[in-house]
């Protein structure tokens, strides 16, 4: 089925739209592009959604002068499934924009202002979640003080109250707003056609005839658009930053049988053996274990998660590329590698010949150093299934640290 996983999950992108001017904060530069802590509030916001594990791709709607270095900055992050392109005098122009460079397998699509940079995971899912059971649906908060409607025109005069409104009916719209891919293409295209100015696509979705459900949103995702607001993002954003520990320690473990018929993978490295270890990929336990193992420090899930053996695609895989794979979920949750530390258990055979390879394989695919990258071969002293040669095991640890910002000096988004 078109626009969903192997495993049924629909193929989902998201939409930053991030082409306005932001002058209302007058900051004599785009708001978007104010940092908060030594980052962006843009690039927050892209990192929320390119590394969410439901998010397939981002599409970044940017004002022209400002897709090469926001693209540069990207690339630099390792955030390889961050597209950006050209916005337009509106937000729904930019939106549309984004939309005509969506991947054509998306089912379900998630737009974002990149003014709200304290979204979350858990708010991100919930409007996915929703919109792929009904269609359509937003974030959403309730009101809590009484709303009343003003008569006559607008301005700083007081106005008459013109109705006092049920206030269990009202609700203030946040995004992201998430909609199926056919519901969107023809909101927009109704905003399009009848030249509808709309202050978000759930406007547009109503105006074209589709029902648009409301999900909790959540009061810390606010939407920068004052001095006031700035300062209230920074004050609970940096305390709560400065305090995370910039390091964090995964361990990772793997054991498979061996079983002729199978070439033996080790690290990337296949070894002259009379037998191979069985496994739906190559069944290679170093690259499974050093996987493990950084995800387990990035509290990013597992390796059944990311790559699960129920899934054809894996069958055969070369577990180093699935390495490389988790290394860039890492990147796009703002982790790199420090180092790591694996212990393979083998009665046989004798690993030390093929050590230095493994090392060099891991370092390509972890990016950093071979230095980096520790390899051991140990016996189980012929004792269990190791020790009788029936299996493999492995062990890994890994250090992971903060990918810092560059420092403003040298920011490349003026």
């Amino acid at each position: 089925m078109t626009g969903v996983t192997s495993v049924g999950r629909p193929h989902v992108s998201a939409i930053i739209a991030a082409g306005g001017r932001g002058v209302r904060l007058g900051a004599g530069l785009p708001k978007q592009f104010l940092e908060i802590d030594g980052r962006s509030i843009l690039e927050r916001s892209v990192a929320a959604f390119a590394g969410h594990p439901a998010i397939a791709e981002v599409v970044v709607a940017l004002p022209m002068d400002r897709i090469e270095a926001v693209a540069g900055r990207m690339r630099e992050l390792g955030l390889a499934r961050v597209v950006c392109v050209e916005g337009g005098s509106r937000r729904q122009d930019s939106v549309a924009n984004a939309f005509a460079r969506v991947n054509s397998d998306a089912s379900v699509v998630v737009v974002h202002d990149a003014a709200r940079p304290m979204v979350t995971a858990a708010l991100i899912g919930r409007v996915i979640d929703a919109a792929s059971r009904h269609g359509a649906a937003i974030a959403a908060l309730p009101v809590r003080d009484t709303v009343k409607q003003a008569r006559g025109p607008g301005g700083e005069g007081p106005r008459p109250i013109a109705a006092t409104l049920p206030r269990e009916d009202i609700f203030l719209a946040q995004t992201p707003q998430a909609f199926r891919r056919e519901v969107l293409a023809q909101a927009l295209e109704k905003g399009r056609d009848e030249g509808i100015d709309a202050t978000d696509e759930a406007m547009l979705a109503e105006r074209a005839g589709y029902p648009v459900y409301l999900v909790p949103g959540d009061p810390e995702n606010m939407k920068i658009t004052t001095p006031e607001d700035l300062e209230a993002a920074r004050q609970r954003l940096a305390p709560a930053e400065r305090t995370e520990p910039g390091l964090r320690v995964g361990t990772g473990y793997d054991l498979h049988r061996l079983v002729e018929g199978r070439p033996l993978i080790l690290g990337g490295v296949t070894i002259p053996f009379e037998k191979g270890l069985q496994g739906h990929s190559d069944a290679d336990i170093v690259c499974h274990a050093v996987t493990d193992a950084l995800l387990g420090a990035a509290a990013a899930g597992d390796i059944g998660r990311l790559f699960p053996d129920t899934d054809p695609q894996w069958e055969g895989a070369d577990s180093l590329a699935l390495l490389r794979g988790a290394v860039a979920r890492l990147h796009e949750q703002g982790w790199r590698v420090g180092n790591v530390d694996v212990t393979v258990i083998a009665q046989r055979p004798k690993l030390l010949p093929y050590i230095d390879a493994m090392r060099a394989n891991l370092a390509s695919a972890l990016g950093v150093a071979m230095g980096s990258v520790g390899v051991k071969g140990k016996t189980n002293e012929h004792m269990d299934s190791m020790g009788q040669g029936d299996s493999m095991a492995c062990h890994a640890v890994a250090l992971v640290a903060r990918r810092h910002p560059l420092p403003i000096a040298n920011h490349p988004w003026p």
